[in-house]
Formats: C-alpha cells, structure tokens, sequence
C-alpha cells in the first residue's frame, strides 16, 4: 500500500504514522490490522495532517481511528478539525465527544452542545486540579492508611476524573504521586511484599431440605445478557455495505423510522427463536433459545417462536410439534407462535416492490451457470432486462407458468463484491410441493436470504441473534432492509456451540437416524435435546451448562463433553437420592447367619440424612445371600486393593463387615460361582474397603431385577464432523445393555423420569422403554468428574 503526500510524493504509511508521532511499536502493530491502517490513513488525510504532527494531536487522531463511533462517520471530519485546532486535546475530552456523538448518531446537532459536552474552551487550574485531589484523599484515607502503596492509584484517577473531567490526567496522576509520598513517607520493602490472596470460600451445596449459602457471582455472570443495546438506541450504524464501484451504504435507522418502531413496540425488547422445522433440536438450538429468549425475559420484553418454514421439501409437522414441545420443555414461553410462511403475501408483495425499484430480476440460468458465473464474478445475461419484463414473469412464476427449475427470482445486489453474499442472491424459486403450513397456495417459496431479514423487521425484533457462520451474510441482511426502505433489528452474531465427540450437523443426525446406526432422533448417545432428556438430563442443567460457557462473539471452539457432564452431575448431586444395584452379581453366602434369617436395615438417600429423618433413609432386606460385583473380589489382594479377597474383610455399607472364608468354583475349575463368608454382627473390625450389594428380599427369592443401559461418547475423536468418513469414527462402545442386574426393592416404585445415584456407579434415570415387568435405567453421568479435576477448562 502506497500513500501519496500533497506533493504526489510516495510515503509508506509505517513513515506515514511515525510521522503523525506514533512510536514505532504502535505503528507496526497498526499495519497488521487492514481495517486501522485502512481507518488511520483515512483520518490523516482527513486532517490533512500527511506531512506530519506533533505526538500529542497523533495519539487523539490514533484513537479517533481505532475508537470512532461508526453511527456517527459524517461527522468525523469536525471532531478531527477541533483535534487539529488543539480545542480537544485530552483523552478525556475525546472520551466525551465519542459519547455526544453515539448518542447523536448520524443526525444533526448544535455546535454549541458538542462544545459544552466535550469542555471545549475550559481552562482548569493546577490549584483546582490540586483541590480534587485533596477531596479524594481524604474520602479514602482510612484505605491509604492501611493498604499504602499498594493502593489502587488508577481507582483514585479515575474519582478526580469524575470531580474535574477535564483536568490534564498525566498532572493528576504525578500530584497524586506526590501527596501519597507525603502522606505515607517513602516506600519501604514490606510496601513491596504482595499480600496473601484470600482463598474463595466454596458455596455450601444445597441439599432437598437444607438452605445452602451462596456466594455473590459477579455481575456479568449473573446477567450475561449486558453487553446488549436497549431498543431506543438502535440508530447506530449496523454495517457498511462496500460496493465494487466505490459506493458505500451505512445501514442504520433514521429518526422517524426509530420512532415509528419504539411506538408500535412500546419501546420492549422483541427477539425471535427461529428454528427451521427439518429436524429434532440438539443442544446447539438449547443455546440459541437461552441467548433469544433469555433477553427478552432479562428486559422484561417477547420473544417469537418462529418457524423459518420456506422450504416444503425437507419440513414435517413432527418437527414442528417436537420443537414447540421441546421450547416448552426447556422452559421457555414464546410470546406468539408464528411461521414464515404467515408472510407469504407481504414477502411476495415486498419482491414486487424490489423489482420495480430496479433491484430485482427474473433469470434463467441454470444452478450450474449460476456457479460459473459467481466463481467469475460475472453479471447473469438476464440482469438487465426490462423492469416490465421482469413483473411479467415473476406474476408467471406465481401463477405456475413457469417449469421449476426454468427461472428464479434474484436481487440485483453487487457480483463484484469482495463478498460472495452479496452476488445476486436468490430471492425466490418455483417449486410445485404443497407446504405442511401454507398448503398448496403457492408453488414459489422465498429463500432465507430474502425472508428471514424481512419478517424480522415486519415483527419488529429490536435483536435479530444468530451464529458468527452469519456474520458474513450482514451486508446482504441489511442491503435488502434498506432497499425496501424498512426498520432494520440490531444483528448480532454469537459463537457457534461445538461439543467434542458427537455431530450436530443436522444433515448427519438425519442420517445416523434414517440409517439406524442410533436408536432414533432421541437415542440418549446424540446431543439432540431430545436424546439428552431421554438420557435424564434436566433442562436446567443444560442452560446452566449454556450460562456457564457464555453468548461472546469468541471462536467456535471446541467445548469439551466433560464440561457438560459437570453440570449434570452438579444438579443430580443436590437431587438424585442414593439407591444401590449391583450391575455384575456375584453371589456370597454368609454362613453364620441363618437361612430364614432377615434383617431390615436403613440406608441413607442423602449422605448427610440427620439420623432422626426417618423420610431421609430407604429400607434394605440383608438376608444370608447377598451380591457384590463381580469387579469387587480378586484372588490375589495387595496393600491398596481395597475390595474382597479370600481371607480379608470388607465392609457392606450401612450392613456388617464380612470375612471371605472360602471360593466356590464351576466345573471348568476357573469360573468364581459363589464366595463363602462371614458376618461380623458385633461390627468389631473396621475395615478400609466399603462395597454397596443388594440382598435377597426373602429366603430363595431373587433381588429385583432391572436393566441397565451404560452409554459413552458416540464417536471416538473429538471432532469427528471433520473427518472425511465421519461414520467410520462411531465408538462401537458407544452403549453397552445389561439385562440382569440387581437392584434394592425401593426402586420397584420408581417411574419414568426417575433419578437415582447408584452408588459407586453414577446418576441414573428411568427410561421409557420401561414396563410393568422390568425397569430400564439409563445412566446419565458418572460419578467421576474429569471437568472440575482439570481446573474447569
């Protein structure tokens, strides 16, 4: 890049911003960036400042080019004359004048406010400097006094910031300076010992019945949604909107239109959820749901379920009722239910209105031309056709005239852009197939370039949110809003939710599903929120996991499963009572104990159940046979084994320490059928190792049995969506069923939708495959929590 100077000379703009003053770092740095040497070029040419500056003006002009409000562009060349002329020449009358100006926007404003606002002309003493100061000391100096020099100097800047804003910062900090030195003498070397870090006290777990003490979050944790605008401000710039030809569009809403919009609003927040109905929701939309309408509920405003419908092809009314069931589930209230397709008429009416304006025409080529033609960045041959001719096909296009396939309907955008959403994007195409909402009306459909934008504004969403994939797709956005001349939302773009180990990519669960390699959309392995709750994770747990990841606009990186899995496991630890099955039975006989002999004996649901809630225990059988696991007992023990062996004793919790006496082989000599033991029912030895069992409930009868589903991650990599053979990385391990395990006689009761912690195994549902004969349980999560042991990255 070459700049020229007013004498047609050459200058490389790193000597054009060291000229301005810039240090050497500050300006190389800038030359990374495109966008602030593009912005810091511009705003030295604008102050006509290419042969040079003093240091002082450079940095203003700096931060004009990397801070400038883009609402208020058109008036950038005054702010940079009064920089220039030394009428602003502080950072913090340059601070005042971004805020006039953002609230200004790109309306007019009297010379004589901006000057007032920004302290343009005031002239402060050092003696008036000096007074703040005295005044702020002495407000804090019961914290000089004990914290010293370790005293946070900027928080005090910044209060003799709020009594004198016009006072030179760089004077206020070397009098502040100099009066601590006063007040507390030189520094010695304790000042420079940091002091200790207080460690956070943990927040006391709450448990069903006992009030927990919660620790302050802060704020921004506690309301994630801040960093949005609220409805009246939104008549900043959106985006600017590059044409090959030089021209540029600054989309934003004018005055009247604004008002227009706060009136029919009554000045709410209005957003929107718009799925599209071609498939089960996965945890991806639980994001999107909790960003759209979490705003809303935040501002006390409403948000739409709208059902982006404009393709017939691939939408089912299954999919639409899954998804209005589904929202409800997750606990969110749309404010009304609505569908694309409700705006037909208007969006057919509205591409009328494009066409007329020369902004929009019928073409004729094929898919494949289309892509020859955009990869050339060529114009169709039909782009300038008559605007009559174009009403007249489009009115064929309506009516059925047309093949599909034989035309389309495109706006008249810009096929030499720099971006590819800008090239004529296609409008509407004709495709004879009834629609599962509008019917068989119509046999053209709009696109969703063309629709989604204007049914935002026709429903006057203040914030139109969706994924950072779409940030490109701005300029087309709000081309078409100002083409059409109508109220423009507040896009913004939020990180895509990737989870590891799974696929969320609609088209791939459609074919995991069609191609049986799950059980269907709600086969607990898939993250469809549908699999999730089957699975028995609670909808709170999955938007506490959303809270807890944040909306920012960073990268899509990848969120590990783990940190899901610890917001599961956090809410069942508070909510799962404590039952014990045994998934491998081994049995043991315990000799000295009689065979008719049968004991009834409490065992906690809670693990700090007081001892007289009689509503905090369950009742467990402890006859003479009772089942351990199978992984529970070797032959050959060691100093850190802590399970059965031969000779060594155990304890079987809330029961009696037992003693292995002998091991009863099969027939092949190998197998282990059976361990003899001994009870110690005076409780006597107090061994390390603590099993859970279950018991026969009677003399010759068999302990409840169940079937217990273990699920893992579904594909082996963590990201399996790049692969080439996506479906070659599927974990055969993925889920293992076993159809006879023994469980306590309280579960017998348990329902569909029922949790538990099987101890030492993890949290369990009841799934509902369940049945009168035998239950099914679904493990949800393990005990073990990978996430928080991993520092929670």
């Amino acid at each position: 890049m070459v700049i020229r100077d007013e004498k047609g000379g050459e200058l490389h703009p790193l000597d054009l911003f060291l000229s301005i003053g810039l240090d050497k770092r500050t300006a190389e740095n800038a030359l990374v960036n495109p966008k602030v040497t593009s912005n810091l070029t511009a705003v030295i040419k604008e102050a006509c400042v290419v042969d040079g500056c003093s240091k002082a003006v450079g940095n203003l002009l700096y931060t004009v080019a990397t801070k400038f409000p883009p609402n208020a562009l058109k008036h950038r060349p005054t702010l940079l004359e009064y920089i220039v002329t030394l009428k602003i020449k502080s950072s913090a009358q340059l601070d005042a004048a971004f805020t006039f100006l953002v609230n200004v926007g790109p309306d007019n404003y009297q010379l004589k406010d901006f000057e007032e606002a920004c302290g343009v002309g005031v002239e402060i003493s050092l003696e008036e400097v000096k007074s703040a100061i005295n005044a702020v000391l002495d407000e804090n100096m019961d914290a000089i006094l004990d914290q010293r020099y370790r005293i946070n100097v900027g928080n005090l800047c910044g209060q003799v910031r709020k009594k004198q804003p016009w006072g030179d910062a760089k004077i206020v900090k070397e009098v502040i300076d100099a009066r601590l030195n006063e007040i507390l003498g030189e520094k010695t070397a304790d000042d420079d010992i940091k002091p200790l870090k207080k460690k956070k006290e943990k927040p006391v777990k709450d448990q069903p019945g006992n009030a927990g003490t919660a620790v302050p979050l802060p704020e921004e944790e506690l309301n994630p949604f801040l960093i949005f605008p609220q409805p009246e401000e939104n008549s900043k710039v959106h985006t600017e909107i590059f044409f090959s030809n030089g021209e540029i569009w600054r989309a934003h809403n004018p005055k009247e239109m604004l008002e227009k919009h706060l009136k029919i609003t009554g000045g709410k927040v209005f957003t929107r959820f718009p799925p599209e109905p071609n498939g089960y929701l996965h945890i991806g939309h639980a994001k999107a749901m909790f960003i759209n309408f979490g705003l809303a509920a935040e501002r006390n405003g409403l948000c739409y379920l709208r059902f982006d419908d404009t393709n017939p092809e691939a939408e089912k009314k299954e999919y639409i009722d899954h998804i209005q069931e589904i929202v409800q589930w997750m606990g969110w209230q749309p404010f009304k239910v609505t569908y694309s397709s409700d705006y037909f008429q208007e969006l057919y009416d509205l591409a009328v209105v494009l066409i007329k304006k020369g902004l929009a025409y019928v073409d004729h080529q094929t898919p494949e031309e289309v892509k020859e033609f955009r990869e050339k960045k060529l114009n169709s041959p039909w782009r300038d056709r008559p605007i009559s001719e174009s009403l007249k096909l489009f009115d064929d296009m309506r009516r059925g005239l047309i093949e599909e396939g034989k035309a389309t309907l495109r706006m008249k955008q810009d096929m030499q852009s720099e971006n590819k959403n800008m090239y004529d994007l296609i409008a509407y195409r004709i495709k004879f197939i009834p629609h599962p909402h509008a019917g068989d009306k119509w046999c053209i459909y709009p696109s969703y370039d063309y629709t989604h934008c204007i049914v935002d504004s026709l429903e006057n969403i203040t914030h139109s949110l969706c994924t950072l994939e779409f940030e490109i797709r701005r300029p087309s956005y709000y081309w078409l809003l100002m083409a059409l001349d109508i109220y423009q939302p507040h896009v913004w773009e939020y990180s895509r939710l990737n989870i590891s180990n799974t696929v969320m990519s609609k088209r791939k669960l459609n074919r995991l599903v069609t191609e049986k390699w799950v059980d269907g959309w709600d086969d607990p392995r898939l993250m469809t929120l549908a699999g999730l709750r089957r699975r028995g994770v609670s909808s709170t747990a999955i938007n506490s996991f959303i809270r807890g990841i944040g909306i920012t606009r960073s990268d899509n990186s990848m969120i590990r499963h783990d940190r899901l899995e610890y917001h599961i496991r956090e809410e069942l630890n508070r909510t799962a009572p404590r039952a014990m099955v045994v998934l491998n039975p081994l049995k043991i006989v315990i000799t000295n104990l009689d065979s008719e002999s049968q004991m009834s004996l409490d065992a906690k649901m809670w693990p700090d159940a007081a001892s007289d809630d009689a509503s905090s225990f369950y009742k467990v059988p402890f006859t003479n046979v009772v089942y351990i696991e199978r992984t529970d007992f070797r032959l050959k023990d060691s100093k850190d084994y802590y399970g059965f062996a031969p000779g060594k004793t155990v304890l079987l919790r809330y029961a009696f320490p037992i003693k292995c006496t002998e091991v009863i082989y099969g027939k092949d000599s190998e197998s282990i059928v059976e361990i003899r033991a001994e009870y110690d029912p005076l409780k006597k030895n107090k061994p390390k190792g603590v099993l859970h069992w279950v018991a026969q409930p009677n003399p010759g009868v068999e302990p409840l049995k169940v079937e217990v589903r273990i699920f893992d991650k579904l594909f082996l990599s963590e990201n399996p969506a790049e692969l080439e053979n996506w479906l070659d990385d599927l974990n055969p391990a993925s889920k293992e069923v076993i159809s006879e395990a023994y469980a306590v006689p309280s579960l017998a009761s348990a329902v569909v939708g029922d949790k538990f912690q099987f101890e030492r195994l993890g949290y369990f549902a009841v799934d509902t495959d369940s049945t009168t004969e035998k239950l099914v349980f679904n493990r949800v999560v393990t005990l073990r929590d990978t996430y928080s042991k991993a520092g929670n990255k």
